[in-house]
């Protein structure tokens, strides 16, 4: 077959690898000059890492990623570093990188709140019914087995900084679930950065005779009624093939594809996702004086942002020429300020609060800032949100989608995009997914 695939992200390099493998004619289509997708990163000269637009990690328990890393032969470029992940209360931060940890969490008190706040989350990594936890929200579940405390204190928080105050009281149970019970306390990475691994990803498609066109964007896809051929609107020109994976949004998708038929088109457009707003900075000093690499900050806290996270208290800042690096996020609906505001104008928003992690820190201490932005970062899934999945294959025979809204009961991120590209190659061939 003659297949065309939509995306250089890593469902789409996943699904390549399998169908060039299986002796397919494989062509990627990527609007950016990179690979990688979201999971992509930037290098400074001097660096000898990259650091990732979006902050990325990897878990111990991430077997598909780590499945394919191995078929590429780069195992040993895999680390896992433990770093310190804290949380706020009351003005302090207090490390939350193990159960125990959690348990001995301050604002837990002493009694009946310590034991329902693990037999909890006990229930949570050891149940597999996740079906019946999508019919309940996060909210409604979370507060009669917890206990009003234990929510409003431990979870709450999380939800709102993922969802905001429209969408979090919406969310499912599935979702808490599916983070608790597959995550782990080790986190991954590799070395060089991930845009390192998208690199040398790209690089073995390509040895195996893939071909990779960047900076070619896909603006319209046709199913040719009497060849049976898909015809693509490129900005290098029109194109053919016989199947069509896309891998994008589904809001891309399905401007991209008009002609799906209503049911599915509809569908895609009635998926809601909150959007990423992400600033970097690189320090002269270390911003953490405990070496705390993930600051968890409620939203009720007053910080203007969800999350701080010094990613050399993770890997050593010598792999960036001794500067220390920091992320500010946040998850935010694409209407939010911040995603009109300039990179000056959040850094002036953003950096009185850093004094509250570091009272030495001074605007002095900046080298360099770098803002980046997506409207599609997190997925929101519903009550009973297994009934709004779009199936990979949609309804025109040879054209597939797979994208991080299908990966549900699981969250987003790298490991299911690799699982899901490669169900949707096994798709494309006729197999069994």
């Amino acid at each position: 077959m003659k297949i065309a695939i939509i995306g250089a992200g890593y469902s789409g390099m996943s699904a390549a690898w399998d169908l060039r493998k299986a002796g397919h004619e494989v062509t990627i289509y990527e609007s950016a000059d990179y690979v990688g997708g979201l999971a992509s990163g930037f290098k400074e000269p001097g660096w000898k890492w990259s650091v990732e637009k979006f902050y990325h990690h990897w878990f111990a328990s991430d077997k598909h990623m780590l499945g394919i890393i191995a078929e590429l032969g780069l195992s040993e470029k895999v680390i896992f570093p433990r770093p310190y992940t804290v949380m706020y209360h009351q003005g302090e931060f207090y490390p939350l990188d193990s159960i125990v940890k959690a348990i001995m969490f301050p604002g837990l008190g002493w009694g009946i709140n310590k034991i329902r706040f693990g037999l909890v989350g006990l229930f949570l990594r050891l149940t597999t019914n996740w079906k019946e936890l999508e019919k309940y929200t996060v909210d409604e579940w979370m507060r009669k087995w917890t206990g009003e405390a234990v929510y409003k204190l431990m979870w709450e928080p999380l939800v709102i900084g993922k969802f905001g105050e429209k969408y979090y009281k919406q969310v499912n149970m599935a979702w808490m679930w599916a983070r608790l019970h597959a995550r782990t306390t080790r986190l991954g990475t590799f070395e060089g950065g991930f845009q390192a691994f998208a690199d040398q990803f790209a690089e073995k498609l390509t040895a195996l005779g893939v071909e990779i066109k960047l900076s070619t964007a896909v603006t319209h896809i046709e199913k040719n009624a009497d060849s049976g051929e898909f015809e693509l609107a490129t900005s290098g020109g029109n194109e053919k093939a016989s199947k069509v994976l896309v891998t994008l949004s589904p809001g891309a998708a399905a401007k991209m594809v008009p002609s799906l038929p209503r049911e599915y088109l509809d569908g895609l457009l009635k998926l809601k996702s909150m959007g990423a707003v992400v600033l970097t900075l690189s320090l002269k000093h270390q911003l953490s004086r405990q070496g705390y690499y993930w600051y968890n900050i409620p939203k009720s806290a007053g910080f203007p942002f969800l999350a701080v996270v010094e990613h050399t208290n993770y890997v050593s800042p010598d792999n960036f020429g001794g500067e220390h690096i920091v992320y500010i996020g946040d998850y935010l609906e694409e209407q939010h300020e911040h995603f009109r505001m300039t990179k000056e104008e959040l850094l002036e928003k953003f950096a009185p609060s850093l004094k509250k992690f570091n009272p030495d820190f001074e605007l002095s201490w900046i080298n360099k800032t770098w803002l980046y932005r997506t409207a599609y970062a997190q997925p929101v899934p519903l009550v009973n949100h297994s009934k709004n999945i779009p199936s990979i294959e949609t309804p025109i025979a040879g054209l597939y989608f797979a994208s991080m809204s299908q990966v549900y009961p699981w969250d987003r991120g790298t490991n299911f995009a690799v699982e899901i590209g490669r169900n949707a190659a096994a798709l494309m061939m006729g197999k069994q997914k």
